[in-house]
Formats: structure tokens, sequence, C-alpha cells
């Protein structure tokens, strides 16, 4: 699989200020200290009970490839902000620190650390934009994604979302965090090409209109693809024309011989569930009862859910706008902060201080597990210390309740962060897709409660904390308060 590395260097993409902070770092410290920071967000998107992680592979490409061009340093050198030295240290800078991060497609929750960086402290500075960029994007799309798939209840979904995505990055990666999502393929032929996503199409309105009548157009694409016969029935009148020139064109290819297991009808616009309807009882009454009716035009969880309801009678869906750019809630709110700095060779942990609860950090390094009970379903999500393990944690408490303590005998615990880079070196190779979007499946088939994969009102998952990560958390509080 090739690297985005390999058409372009994108390690500039960073804001200005981690570039003079950096160059302050480099000139003040004169030791180099490991820091350490946490990647999480706050808030589910469109009031959800879960979101996916996506987008890790992307950040190790960056990481690995990270470095500065002749032409990146004479840039920075005209800004005037940067001392020559730090210039110089950017001419060999690579990145050598250690990353620890959930696997792509894990479902998470607000709050906890997904992703942590311990690095040199000008090292971990640099990187923050692109990482946060990364999650931020995919983890956003891979989620809205999987609302509309599991909106359609078992009928395919397909990304055709490229020609309004932002721009061509993000109909490519957000083809590939669809995929993760749950969609059954795409319609960007580079995504397929990159990341091994199945692509498919049918036919645009222009192919009918170009040819001189809709029966003509209609034929000559039977005649070139009769193996993937999708006839878009909408360009002039869905039930008076379009379904039955489809239907004489159906009888024509049985006539022949060339009929094939995959053919249908699309619709782009109009009232979907009534033409759907419609057009089902037209094609079943002609003969046709396995002819797949295609459904596109402004799609989301909330129409698909909707046409459904009001006895929509569609086998696929086509989405695009309101996937690929995430339209109901467009911004993610990932943040990457400081929640350690080497002192003496040990680690200290530090804590940010908001008149916003929410926004007050969990400090220092930590573990992460997620718990479940004897059948496998999650329970809660869980923030010890560094070394606590299973063996020697015997309760937890609900951080907004702490009077509340919680036995976790008889649980069983996963750590969900796993290290992924050692020293800038990845220490894993790329994930197979198909991994990675099984991984997701499989934890919403056996692990995530259904009250939690609600679209309204979904039940709330617990992030937890040992009473030793609480009490941590609480002295570092009241010394920043006094």
């Amino acid at each position: 699989m090739k690297s985005v590395y390999d058409a372009r260097n994108i390690s500039m993409m960073m804001d200005l200020y981690e570039l003079t902070m950096a160059n302050g770092y480099f000139l003040e410290e004169h030791e180099k200290r490991k820091v350490a920071f946490d990647v999480f967000y706050r808030k589910n998107p469109d009031e959800g009970g879960f979101a996916v992680f996506a987008g890790l592979e992307q950040i190790l490409e960056y990481l690995s490839g990270m470095r500065f061009e002749d032409e990146d340093i004479q840039y920075l050198r005209s800004l005037g902000h940067f001392d020559e030295e730090f210039l110089k240290y950017l001419k060999t800078f690579r990145f050598h620190g250690d990353v620890y991060a959930f696997p792509e497609g894990t479902v998470m929750y607000p709050g906890e650390p997904i992703i942590t960086v311990v690095a040199d402290l000008v090292e971990a500075q640099l990187i923050e934009t692109e990482i946060l960029a990364q999650v931020n994007h995919q983890s956003l799309i891979a989620t809205k994604a999987n609302r509309i798939v599991r909106s359609a209840q078992g009928r395919s979904v397909s990304d055709f979302g490229a020609r309004r995505a932002h721009n061509n990055d993000a109909a490519i990666f957000g083809a590939r965090a669809c995929y993760i999502g749950g969609v059954n393929g795409t319609a960007t032929v580079s995504a397929g090409q990159d990341f091994q996503i199945p692509v498919g199409g049918t036919m645009a309105h222009s192919w009918v209109m170009f040819y001189k009548d809709e029966l003509t157009a209609f034929r000559r694409f039977a005649a070139r693809y009769p193996h993937n016969c999708i006839l878009l029935v909408d360009t002039y009148d869905v039930l008076k024309t379009g379904v039955p020139h489809a239907i004489q064109v159906f009888r024509e290819m049985r006539d022949e011989g060339i009929l094939s297991r995959y053919f249908g009808i699309r619709l782009d616009s109009g009232d979907l569930a009534y033409l759907s309807r419609r057009a089902r009882a037209m094609l079943d009454e002609a003969g046709f009862p396995e002819a797949k009716i295609v459904v596109s035009n402004s799609l989301d969880e909330h129409t698909i859910f909707s046409i459904l309801q009001q006895g929509g009678q569609i086998d696929a869906f086509g989405v695009g706008e309101r996937m690929i750019t995430a339209r109901s809630e467009p911004v993610f709110g990932a943040v990457y902060k400081l929640c350690a700095v080497e002192e003496e060779g040990v680690m200290k942990p530090r804590i940010k201080i908001s008149e916003n609860i929410e926004k007050v950090t969990n400090p220092g390094l930590k573990r992460i597990y997620r718990l479940y009970d004897q059948k496998g379903h999650s329970i809660a999500d869980l923030i010890a210390l560094q070394d606590e393990t299973p063996e020697s944690i015997t309760a937890m408490l609900d951080p907004e309740k702490p009077w509340k303590h919680y036995p976790t005998e008889g649980m069983v615990f996963k750590e969900l962060q796993i290290p992924v880079m050692q020293g800038g070196m990845r220490l894993q190779p790329v994930e197979d897709i198909q991994v990675i979007r099984q991984r997701l499946r499989d934890q919403l088939e056996k692990e995530v409660w259904e009250e939690e994969q609600r679209f309204q009102n979904p039940h709330k998952h617990y992030l937890d904390m040992t009473p030793a990560y609480y009490e941590e958390k609480m002295r570092l509080l009241q010394e920043e308060m006094s």
C-alpha cells in the first residue's frame, strides 16, 4: 500500500505556534526532557452513545516520514521567528518518540485517552496538528457512517460523497473512514485503489440525456454493462417512463440470456418511500422480483430511518454529502493535552484546570481498561494509575459521584491502549482494513449494549476511575488551587 509520502511531504502541516513554542523550548531547555500528551475528545457527535476511532494508520505514516526539506527551512527562515540553531535542528529532524493507541475501529467514549505520545518536548509539540487533523476527520466520518449503516438495518450502503467532500484528501480518507464505519463500498476510485475498498457505481443523468431517448440510453448501458445493470429512472418521469423502460430492457436482456443476478433501478429524487413502493410493485408484477432498488439523494440516518419506517422498498443506499461531511455535526473536537513531564528521570503528572469541569484534564501516565461482564458485554471503561494491574484493582468509582464505589470482582479487564511506535519505529505493519472494519462490527454485535446504540437518548457508557487514580487527581487539583 502506498503512503502519502510517496507523492508529497506534509510535515509542514502544523500551526505556527507549535514551531514558535518548539523554538522556545529548544533555546530555553538545555537538557532534553520527555513529556507525555494525551489525545481525547469531550462529546460524542450527534448526541450518540459512542464514537469510532479511525485515522491511526495515517498518523503512523506521518510520524515515520516526518522531515523538513530545504525549501521548508528557507520558508521558516523568511518568517524571522526562528533561531538558526533551531533551523539546523529541523534540517535533520526525525520523530523518535513512543506512541500508544487504541486499535483502529475501536468503539470509544468521551474523556478517555485514545492516543498517548511520549517523546522529547520539541518532538511532541511539533506533531499536534497532524495527529488531531487525522483523528478529528476520520473518527468523525467513521462515526457518522456507522450511524447511517445501522439505520439501514442490514441493507447495503455505499459512499457516493467524493464530489461533495471538502477536498481530495477529505474524499479519499473519508471513504476509508466510511468503510471502517461499515459501508459496503465507495464510488471513489482512488480510495478503492489505495485501501482495497470495493468500488461501484451506476450511471448519471447525463448518460440518459445524451441519447435521443431514455429507452435507447438504457439499451446502450445494458449492452455494455449487463452484469452491473442499474438503470437511473428519474431523469424524466419515474413511474410513467423510467420504470416501464427499465422493465422493457430487462425483458430484452432475459430473452437474450444476458440478464445477470445483479440488475435493477436507481432513484435519485422525489418521494423515495412512495416511489420505491410503486416501483417495487411494478417490477414484481413484470416478473422481476429479484431486481434491486437503489436510492440516493441527500440521505443520512434520519432520512433513511424515515423512508424505511414509511415502508420504502429499498435494497441499497448511496449516501453522499451528509456522510462524507458529517453535515449534522461536522466537528469532532479531539484535543491534545500535556499530561506528564519528566523531572529527574521520573514522569511527573500535569493537570489543566478550567472553569468548565469537562475541560479539567486527567493527569499523568495512565492505563485505560475496558471492563466486561461474564457474558462479554462492556460494563465501563476505567482509568488507572500506570502501575495498577487488573490483579491489584478491586474497586472503581464514578468521578462524578465519587462516594459510589463498585467492586470489580468477576469482571474481565482488557487494556485498550497498545504500543504502536517505539523510538520512532513502527511496531506493527499496515493493518488490513478488513480487520479494522471487522473489529468494529464485532464490538457492536457482541460487546456494546443495544441501549448505547440508540439514536435518541442513548445509555451513557461510564468512564470510571480506580480510587487510587481519583485520589491522585484530587491531590493535584488541591496543589494547583492552593
